[in-house]
């Protein structure tokens, strides 16, 4: 899946999977992935481990685009959807965009899922994202089928 209509409410998501994606020694465009969000945009991560304890982590964009960088430069990384569910209504949309994570090359196995729940916004004629929250699925937490699906 591409980002090709940006009259799609997914359009932000999907360019942002293209730009966060690449091997560690790409300099990704921290410029354009903030453009793709609100102001006071936030990502929240949620991790449930194996003892049933949740770990939380919470960004605004730019401490997001500091400590991914960081991270990327490491080794390659690359997210791709691979379903999504958007309902939406009017200026707003909520999508659930299901990823696979590769790290080292963009041919590699996936050593993650996840999904991202993302609220939209349109205002000016785009849309942007208002804020992401994304939990990695666990061996006792799989993304549920119905997910795994497009509608």
């Amino acid at each position: 899946m591409t980002a090709t209509d940006k009259n799609d409410p997914a359009w932000p998501m999907l360019r942002l999977y293209e730009l966060i994606s690449g091997p560690a020694d790409l300099e990704r465009s921290w410029t354009e992935i903030a453009s793709l969000y609100l102001p006071g945009a936030r990502l929240r991560m949620e991790i449930v481990n194996a003892e049933g304890l949740t770990r939380s982590a919470d960004w605004s964009v730019d401490e997001f685009a500091k400590d991914a960088a960081a991270h990327y430069q490491r080794e390659g990384f690359w997210e791709k959807e691979i379903a999504r569910r958007v309902d939406q209504f009017g200026n707003i949309a909520h999508i659930f965009s299901v990823y696979e994570t590769s790290v080292s090359d963009k041919e590699s196995p996936p050593v993650a899922r996840g999904i991202n729940s993302v609220q939209m916004l349109k205002r000016d004629d785009q849309w942007k994202i208002a804020g992401i929250v994304f939990q990695i699925e666990q061996p006792d937490l799989p993304i549920p089928a119905e997910y795994l699906s497009n509608s």
